[in-house]
């Protein structure tokens, strides 16, 4: 299945403040919470956590109103969160189309553990057992149901650091080994991180948009080696030898005595005469190798993209005294 045809965009974050960001950011772009789901694990936060592997649970009644945990968690994610014992899971917390559906799984549904939401949301049996995996290692898992916007969900993601299964071989081994445990953190702490003013009655965020480049391998071109059978006339001299008869002729002056008194007619004598034939044999022999192979090449390619930003502009009316004050 390639990129094009996908419908789910899958982030695997190992910072779970990363994976809040990501979601508001996705609610920005226009993504509904039904369309993005997020699982990870919660075993420090079970204090009178449910146990939802009946059907009737109140993680399950949860998940379909969209709260369990208060709405001061659900304000921190942007979306509707669940805690609880999960069935096929254990010890999390997920929230949007990920909840309904272990929740569903909860009731009775077919759907099995995290493996059988994310096969449920189209994904090969590979990389839903590769997204289980990472959140069993403690990963926070986020999922956007993109309908056509595969690529903008793909982008915003990895905006925040996350990466996928096409993309797991680029993380680096500090991110792998980070834990989610270091990015708890409560809504006035993230407020006073991001302003940095205490008591600050409003706040205006600049946003700017970053390409990230992402290389893919593409047939580009194809190479066919074969052989062609040529006819052609070769002409070799070869020596041959020939035997030939030599008659020498000599005259007997004045007549000379034969002791013989008859004349015989018909007398003849025999002298076979031969000579060299040539015949032509063939014999195959390699006159050529021809070495066949691929090597990679190192290139560089210039790439370039419009990318957005915003700025801040402060308008004076009347005798109004305003303080510009930048912090780096």
């Amino acid at each position: 299945m390639t990129k094009t045809q996908r419908t789910a965009a899958v982030g695997v974050f190992t910072d779970r403040q990363r994976a809040q960001q990501a979601i508001n950011e996705l609610r920005n772009a226009g993504f509904r919470e039904d369309q993005i789901g997020v699982a990870g694990q919660n075993a420090d936060s079970l204090s009178g956590a449910h146990d939802v592997s009946g059907t009737g649970s109140n993680v399950a009644t949860g998940a379909t109103a969209g709260v369990a945990t208060g709405a001061g968690v659900g304000a921190l994610w942007g979306i509707g969160i669940v805690a609880g014992l999960l069935p096929g899971i254990g010890p999390a917390i997920a929230g949007g189309t990920l909840a309904a559906i272990l929740s569903s799984a909860a009731a009775g549904a077919a759907a099995a553990g995290l493996v059988g939401g994310l096969i449920g949301l189209g994904l090969p049996e590979e990389e839903a057992n590769y997204y289980d995996s990472e959140f069993q290692a403690g990963r926070t898992i986020v999922t956007v149901n993109a309908n056509g916007r595969y690529e903008e969900a793909i982008a915003i993601l990895q905006r925040f650091q996350s990466y996928n299964f096409s993309s797991r071989d680029n993380a680096t081994p500090s991110t792998a080994r980070a834990t989610t445990s270091q990015s708890t953190t409560t809504a006035g702490t993230q407020r006073q991180s991001a302003t940095g003013v205490h008591g600050a009655d409003q706040v205006v965020q600049a946003k700017e948009e970053k390409l990230h480049p992402r290389k893919e391998s593409v047939q580009t071109g194809e190479v066919k080696v074969h052989k062609e059978v040529h006819t052609e006339q070769k002409t070799i001299q070869v020596p041959v030898t020939r035997e030939e008869v030599v008659i020498e002729r000599h005259a007997v002056a004045g007549g000379k005595p034969t002791s013989g008194s008859d004349i015989k007619a018909g007398e003849e004598i025999r002298i076979p005469v031969r000579e060299e034939q040539v015949h032509l044999e063939k014999e195959t022999v390699v006159n050529e190798e021809v070495a066949v192979g691929k090597r990679k090449v190192q290139d560089t390619e210039e790439v370039s993209g419009t990318v957005r930003k915003e700025e801040i502009k402060v308008e004076k009316t009347g005798a109004a005294d305003v303080k510009d004050k930048r912090r780096k």
